[in-house]
């Protein structure tokens, strides 16, 4: 079940139709999951600094269970995040930073239980 959070100081008028969907889409390819599992959040025209620049950028959190916990998955998953980001966006690489966060089924609460249950 991934969560996928977007923050970026882009206006929301400079990001393309239907990005969260093209971020759910893409997310649930790069980590092999089905899209109804996939959960994304965008936050526009937020005020943020990169390396101390308010030059156009962007911060993608990632948290899942099971495929973003070693150093070899996350390489993989973010030469294919970048790829995408920088694509749709047209923000230079240096501007975008990723986070991963692995989760346990139990920390992930659903339908009154958690996700372990299910």
């Amino acid at each position: 079940m991934p969560f996928l959070e977007v923050d970026t100081n882009l206006t929301a008028g400079k990001l393309p139709a239907g990005f969260a969907k093209k971020l759910s889409v893409k997310a649930a390819e790069i980590l092999d999951k089905p899209e109804e599992k996939v959960n994304v959040t965008v936050r526009s025209d937020v005020t943020m600094l990169i390396g101390g620049s308010e030059e156009p950028c962007l911060q993608l959190a990632i948290s899942s269970i099971a495929v973003v916990g070693t150093a070899e998955q996350n390489k993989e998953h973010s030469a294919r995040f970048f790829q995408f980001l920088t694509n749709e966006l047209d923000l230079p690489t240096e501007r975008i930073l990723l986070q991963f966060y692995p989760v346990e089924a139990w920390q992930i609460g659903k339908k009154g239980t958690v996700a372990t249950f299910l």
